[in-house]
C-alpha cells in the first residue's frame, strides 16, 4: 500500500512544481507512513510514499530505476499473478534484484511496452518513466480501486493518488460547478470530473502516455460484455456456480500473499461471509472482524457475523460501538476528505479500518460483488419494472399514498414506504432515467434549488447533459439488468463504494483487497445471463445458491440492511448547532455565494418537520461540502 505523486513539466514555468514535490509528498503521508522517496530528472518529478506490506529488502524501495538507469517507476497497489510474470521474465533473460512486484512491472513494460498493462492481475495506480524518450505512461487499474487524479496546462501536467497532493503541487483551486450539481444529487461525484475545474480523475481501465508536448489517453481494459454471447452462454446453472467457486477461491488465495498480519471484514452479509469462507480454506483461525451498533439494532448484523465466524473457526472480534462512538470519529473522517464526499456510511468504515488496523495491516473484504452479480434493491426494483405485471401496477396506483406517508431509512416501515414510492416513480420511467433517479438522493431540479441563482448560471446545461449521457451510455430501452449493473461498475463502484473504502482505509494506514474484483471473476459474472443473477425472489442468486453449503442457513432469507449513520438524530441534537449557526446558518450561507439561502431554509425545514424523507441526507451532503470548503477554499 502506498501513495504517488508526480509532475511532467512542460516549460520553465511548469518546473517550478519540482521545488514543491516533497510537500506533495508529505501530503500523502497515511497511505504510506513507513517510508517515502523522491525522483527528479529534467522536467520529471516523482514522488512516493510507502506502507511495508511485504519483508522487502532496501532495493525493493521506491522510486525504482532499472538497471540500465533509463526507466524510473512509482507503484501504489498489489499485483497478484507478479510470481508468473516474474518466471516468464527470468527465462527471457531478466535479472531482478528484489521480490517485489514493482520490479515485475518495471521490468515487464521494458519488455513488451505499455501493452504490459494487461497481464497484471491486481489493483493500481502507476506511472514509469523513460528518460531517453523523455516519455511518462501513468495508469489506473481496472475498476477503480485505486484512485488517480491529472491536472494538465500549458506548463505541466501534475498527478497523484489524492487531491491533497496535486494541491501542493499548486493546482488552481476553482470549482467545477458541473460537479457540484452532480454531487448535490448523488452526494459523490462521478469521474472524470473532480470538484476543481481542470482537475480531472483517470478513468478506471485508462492510460496516459505524456511525450513532449503531447499526452495521449487511452482505454486499455473494458468489461467484455456481449448480450449476443451471453444469451449463448452453454452452461449450465449448476456448472456456473461450480465455475464461480473455483474463480473465487483462487481470486481470495491470490490475496493472502503477506508478511504482515492479515484478516478479513465480517459483516455478517453474504460477501463477506463467502470471502471469510474462502479465505480459512487457506488460513486457519482467520483475523475476522465486525462492528456492531448498540443503538441500533436494527442494522446490526453481528449476530449473522458470529455464526459465520464460529462455523469456520475464525479469531473474531466484534467492535461494538454507540451512536457517541461515531460521532467522535465523525470530524477526523471530514478532515481526511479533500473532495466532498457524502456517503454517510464512510464513517462506519472509517471507524472499522482504524479498529481492525489496530490488529492487522491487510484485510480482505467483500466489495464489488452487489455490483456485478445484482445484490441491491434497485437491481430488484429494476427487473420488476421490467417484468411488469399486477404487483408492479398495483404500486404505482398507490402514489398519492407513498407520496403523504412519512418516509425514512432509519425504520422498517419508513424505508418500506420510501422504496414503493422511488419504485413507483420508476415504472413510470425510461431505463436512463429510472437509473438516474434510483442512484440519486435529490433530482436535477431539487439540487438546482439549493444553488444560488449566479451557481444555476455557472453550471453548463451542455456539459452536465453530456456527463450524464456518458454515465448511462450502456443502458438501452431493449437492454437488461445486465447493462444497469454495468453502468453500477462505471459510477457507483468507482466513485462511491471504492472511493468510500480507499479513503477510509488509506486514512488509518490498512490495506483492504477485494476477491470479488478479480477481473477473472468479473469477466465471467458479464458473461452470465439476468437469470443467475436476479430472478423474482432472489438477489445475488448465483452467489447465494454456490457459496450455500459453506455458509449457516441463517444467512438466507433475510433483508439487507446495509447500515445508515444516525444523521437524522444527530442533526436533530449535536450538530443541530452546526445547521443553525454555523456551516448553514443563513448569513455564512448569504456570504458564501454558492447557495441558494431560501432554497437551504426550506430543506433545513423539511429536515425538522414530521416527514423528513431523505433531508437528512442531503442535509448531510451540504454540511461536508460546507466543511470541506471551509478547509480548502475559504
Amino acid at each position: 500500500m502506498c501513495g504517488i505523486t508526480g509532475v511532467y513539466a512542460f516549460s520553465d514555468l511548469g518546473r517550478s512544481a519540482l521545488t514543491r514535490l516533497q510537500a506533495a509528498t508529505d501530503a500523502i503521508e497515511r497511505r504510506g507512513p513507513d517510508s517515502q522517496g523522491h525522483f527528479v530528472y529534467d522536467c520529471v518529478g516523482l514522488g512516493f510514499r510507502r506502507l511495508a506490506i511485504l519483508d522487502l529488502s532496501a532495493d525493493g524501495n521506491q522510486p525504482m530505476t532499472d538497471e540500465s538507469g533509463r526507466y524510473t517507476i512509482i507503484f501504489n497497489g498489489e499485483i497478484f499473478n507478479y510470481r508468473e510474470l516474474r518466471e516468464k521474465l527470468l527465462k527471457k533473460g531478466y535479472r531482478f534484484h528484489s521480490q517485489t512486484d514493482t520490479e515485475v512491472i518495471l521490468n515487464l513494460y521494458i519488455s513488451e511496452g505499455r501493452g504490459f498493462i494487461k497481464k497484471l492481475n491486481g489493483f493500481f495506480g502507476l506511472a514509469i518513466y523513460d528518460k531517453e524518450e523523455n516519455s511518462l505512461f501513468i495508469a489506473r487499474d481496472r475498476y477503480g480501486v485505486k484512485p488517480m487524479h491529472v491536472y494538465r496546462d500549458e506548463d505541466q501536467l501534475l498527478f497523484g493518488s489524492e487531491l491533497k497532493s496535486l494541491l501542493a503541487l499548486g493546482v488552481p483551486r476553482k470549482l467545477d460547478y458541473v460537479a457540484l450539481s452532480q454531487y448535490l444529487q448523488l452526494n459523490y461525484i462521478p469521474g472524470p470530473a473532480t470538484i476543481f475545474k481542470g482537475v480531472k480523475k483517470l478513468l478506471p481501465g485508462h492510460y496516459l502516455f505524456i511525450q513532449g508536448d503531447k499526452v495521449v489517453r487511452k482505454r486499455w481494459y473494458k468489461i467484455p460484455y456481449d448480450p449476443k454471447k451471453v444469451a449463448k452462454n452453454k452452461l449450465t446453472y449448476e456448472q456456473q456456480q461450480k465455475k464461480l467457486v473455483t474463480l473465487m477461491d483462487e481470486a481470495v488465495e491470490r490475496r493472502l500473499v503477506a508478511d504482515v498480519p492479515l484478516g478479513s471484514f465480517l459483516s455478517g452479509g453474504i460477501d463477506s461471509s463467502v470471502v471469510t469462507a474462502l479465505a480459512t480454506r487457506h488460513t486457519p483461525h482467520l483475523n475476522t472482524f465486525s462492528i456492531g451498533f448498540r443503538d441500533e439494532p436494527f442494522f446490526d448484523e453481528t449476530k449473522y457475523a458470529n455464526l459465520v465466524a464460529k462455523m469456520h473457526n475464525t479469531n473474531h472480534t466484534v467492535f461494538s460501538l454507540s451512536n457517541n462512538d461515531l460521532y467522535e470519529h465523525l470530524f477526523q473522517m471530514l478532515d481526511y476528505l479533500d473532495e466532498p464526499f457524502a456517503d454517510s456510511s464512510a464513517l462506519a468504515v472509517h471507524v472499522l479500518s482504524q479498529r481492525t488496523r489496530q490488529h492487522v495491516t491487510v484485510a480482505l473484504s467483500g466489495d464489488g460483488a452487489d455490483e456485478i452479480f445484482g445484490g441491491y434493491n434497485k437491481h430488484m426494483g429494476d427487473f420488476k419494472v421490467r417484468q411488469g405485471g399486477f404487483k408492479a401496477e398495483a404500486v404505482t396506483g398507490l402514489n398519492l399514498l407513498w407520496d403523504i406517508l412519512p418516509k425514512s431509512r432509519n425504520s422498517y416501515f419508513g424505508n418500506k414506504i420510501r422504496q414503493f414510492q422511488r419504485f413507483s416513480r420508476g415504472m413510470l420511467s425510461g431505463p436512463k432515467d429510472r437509473y438516474w433517479d434510483w442512484a440519486s438522493f435529490a433530482s436535477e431540479k431539487e439540487a438546482s434549488s439549493l444553488l444560488s441563482p449566479a451557481s444555476r448560471r455557472k453550471v453548463g446545461k451542455k456539459l452536465a447533459a453530456k456527463r450524464r449521457k456518458d454515465i448511462l451510455e450502456n443502458i438501452h430501452a431493449d437492454g437488461d439488468l445486465n447493462e444497469v449493473l454495468l453502468t453500477d461498475m462505471q459510477l457507483v463502484l468507482p466513485y462511491d463504494m471504492l472511493t468510500k473504502v480507499d479513503l477510509m482505509s488509506m486514512a488509518n494506514s490498512l490495506e483492504v483487497r477485494t476477491p470479488f474484483l478479480d477481473y477473472k471473476v468479473v469477466d465471467f459474472a458479464f458473461s452470465l445471463p439476468v437469470s443467475s443473477k436476479v430472478d423474482g425472489t432472489m438477489k445475488k442468486k448465483i452467489v447465494q445458491d454456490a457459496f450455500r453449503p459453506m455458509l449457516p442457513p441463517e444467512l438466507y432469507d433475510r433483508p439487507k440492511h446495509g447500515f445508515e449513520v444516525p444523521l437524522l438524530k444527530w442533526m436533530r441534537g449535536e450538530l443541530r448547532p452546526l445547521i443553525e449557526k454555523d456551516l448553514l446558518a443563513d448569513d455564512f450561507v448569504a456570504s458564501q455565494g454558492i447557495f441558494d439561502v431560501a432554497g437551504v431554509q426550506q430543506l433545513k425545514k423539511q429536515l425538522f418537520s414530521n416527514n423528513p424523507g431523505d433531508a437528512h441526507a442531503r442535509i448531510w451532503a451540504l454540511l461536508v461540502f460546507q466543511y470541506w470548503w471551509k478547509k480548502y477554499m475559504a
